[in-house]
């Protein structure tokens, strides 16, 4: 079990990240990421809020009324404490979530599925579990919620790790080339 954190290019890596296993399990977590209690939505930034404004009215067309109406009334993100977020409707859900099946989906996603929009969801949400902190520089560090078991459980079978589950999303916000030099820390 590694010790020590991993530098990339002046992105720190907390070990966690190479060592737990971990694939998501929707239809056991109901996409519990996007509604866990709490008066804040995910972490944002400024050019994504950009982004979103553009396409919001698209974006609408697949929430629920509720969400519509949180919109309407506040918004959909906030700062607090200095930090961007997305507004949270009833201090659970994301206000771009969405219920499909009783799962939790991100409406911003679906658009993008479906290529009625060329952006995609906020990537912290993209990212998680990983969280990125900065203190000089970015710092990945793996955020570990009870609510994830069933992802922890699913990732000892599909023996993944987080890093190898959010390849994808760790190519979008460092490119290819930095995650292949974090593929070779995964393969020491």
């Amino acid at each position: 079990m590694r010790q020590n954190f991993v530098e990339i290019n002046d992105i720190v890596i907390n070990p966690e990240i190479f060592e737990v296993k971990f694939t998501c399990d929707l239809e056991k977590c109901k996409g519990a990421c996007c509604t866990m209690e709490s008066e804040f939505g995910a972490p944002i930034t400024q050019k994504e809020i950009d982004k979103i404004n553009g396409k919001l009215h698209i974006i609408k067309e697949y929430l629920p009324k509720r969400h519509l109406d949180e919109i309407e009334t506040t918004g959909f993100w906030v700062e607090k404490f200095g930090q961007l977020m997305t507004q949270s409707v009833d201090n659970k859900a994301c206000v771009f979530v969405y219920f499909d099946n009783e799962i939790a989906r991100c409406g911003i996603e679906k658009a993008y599925s479906e290529g009625k929009i060329n952006f995609q969801k906020p990537i912290s949400c993209h990212l998680f579990p990983i969280r990125v902190a900065s203190f000089g520089g970015d710092i990945l560090r793996y955020e570990n919620y009870s609510e994830c078991s069933p992802a922890v459980e699913k990732g000892e079978k599909t023996n993944l790790t987080i890093l190898e589950f959010c390849k994808d999303s760790l190519k979008r916000l460092y490119g290819n080339q930095w995650f292949e030099q974090a593929k070779k820390f995964l393969e020491k």
